[in-house]
């Protein structure tokens, strides 16, 4: 799949009805369950750049400027630190870097031949999860660092791919990610050891850019199986999928409020993708960006309650 197909979900979402408390962790850590600002990725100035903006699509911000494509950022659970990729120093090559949410105080937290893409903030802060071609066996495999960049990981050994988008579940006990090893892209969570794999979807058609619920009790994904993009919760033990969205237009890398109570996501129902937000039951769809170009990969700023 193209690397423009995944570059850039951007994101914005606006505060909707009343904050959830906050969530805590088996380690006490305070997940802010608040809702803050949304950053994205977007081509608008010719490559992709890292975005933010007010959770009703005012007040955007362009938080990157480099020469090479910025893409798929992600929040720290706390909302003081956005990680992201970025190919700026080989064309051909993503790093993952961190920066503070003006843009300032870039730290580059791998430096590898191969590819290292969207990263994801365990709960408490602690890591991140990525995926990466590192050992270039052709694959994208995940792995887990610690957050300042240290002690690389390996968690998966397949000959299979796990594309994209890795998140991590209540407790850091568990990651759910997208992999095609069963023929299809699917839906498998994981130990953060990397053992009890486990396939969640069991479907024929494309699962895809899963993302745990704040309170740990869903996981939405996009899915081909009703022949068009389409969102589908199902619970991280498995079984039966709920279909939420249905709109016959391309919908991709839907993101949870930390309240709860919303998604952000992209889609190309205006001809380019841009970000979209709705309640968590698929009503009152709202358009946060109409800007040139394509905007994508969304996520949302967790604040303290």
């Amino acid at each position: 799949m193209g690397r423009r197909r995944w570059v850039g979900l951007a994101a914005t979402v606006t505060v909707w009805g009343s904050l959830a408390a906050a969530l805590m962790t088996p380690s006490a850590a305070v997940v802010p369950g608040a809702n803050g600002r949304i950053v994205f990725s977007s081509d608008r100035t010719g490559d992709n750049e890292i975005y933010s903006m007010a959770a009703d699509g005012t007040d955007v911000r362009r938080l990157t400027t480099s020469p090479g494509d910025d893409i798929v950022p992600a929040w720290s659970p706390d909302g003081t630190k956005i990680a992201f990729a970025s190919n700026r120093f080989a064309a051909t090559s993503y790093d993952i870097f961190v920066m503070n949410p003006d843009g300032s105080g870039l730290v580059n937290l791998t430096n590898m031949v191969q590819s290292d893409r969207f990263p994801a903030w365990s709960r408490d802060g602690t890591r991140i999860a990525f995926m990466s071609m590192r050992d270039r066996n052709g694959n994208f495999e995940v792995y887990v660092m610690q957050a300042d960049g240290s002690d690389p990981r390996r968690l998966t050994t397949t000959a299979g791919i796990e594309e994209c988008c890795i998140d991590w579940g209540p407790g850091d006990t568990q990651l759910v990610f997208q992999t095609k090893r069963d023929g299809n892209f699917e839906i498998y969570t994981m130990r953060p050891d990397g053992t009890a794999q486990t396939n969640i979807t069991r479907n024929r058609f494309y699962d895809g850019t899963p993302t745990w619920s704040p309170d740990g009790t869903r996981i939405v994904f996009r899915s081909v199986r009703d022949h068009s993009n389409d969102f589908y919760t199902v619970s991280p033990t498995g079984g039966p999928v709920t279909r939420i969205f249905h709109a016959g237009f391309s919908n991709r890398t839907p993101a949870w409020s930390p309240d709860g109570s919303k998604l952000v996501f992209s889609s190309n129902r205006t001809g380019n993708d841009d970000i979209w937000v709705m309640n968590t039951n698929g009503t009152g769809l709202v358009n946060l960006t109409r800007a040139a170009g394509n905007d994508t990969t969304p996520d949302w700023q967790p604040q303290p309650g």
